[in-house]
């Protein structure tokens, strides 16, 4: 059994899943298009036809997947979390996420972590950073 997380984005998934890819070393397996379907979804406007019907990639050991769905909601509630092996590669990742986003929480030390930040990405994903957990 294995748990993995699907995000709706706005219209930005694509370029989300490259910015990752880039970013946070994610290796997108495949990207399919709305227009790639021989039945179009009616809920689906007909410009968003190049937009991601389903789109996958390996972050580290994980599976993020994700579609462009119109009516899309930033991510309330629910974190994406990326343990990080090293305090440079932490501060590396939360610069990243934070550029064009929102910071929940800033990167700091905490009791349970050497560093820790909540956040929301500009693309609307929200992210939950920890390096150095003391168990």
């Amino acid at each position: 059994m294995r748990l993995d997380a699907y995000v709706n984005y706005r219209g930005v998934c694509e370029e989300a899943f490259h910015y990752y890819q880039k970013h946070l070393g994610g290796e997108i397996n495949g990207i399919v298009r709305h227009a790639d379907i021989p039945i179009p979804n009616p809920n689906i406007p007909a410009d968003w036809k190049n937009k991601v019907l389903h789109a996958q990639m390996n972050i580290g050991n994980a599976v993020l997947m994700g579609a462009d769905i119109p009516n899309a909601e930033p991510m309330r509630s629910a974190y994406l979390t990326l343990t990080l092996d090293r305090q440079e590669d932490a501060e590396r990742v939360y610069a990243v996420l934070t550029d064009g986003g929102e910071i929940f929480m800033k990167m700091d030390k905490t009791h349970f972590a050497n560093r820790f930040a909540m956040l929301r990405d500009r693309f609307g994903a929200s992210w939950m950073l920890l390096q150095g957990v003391t168990e």
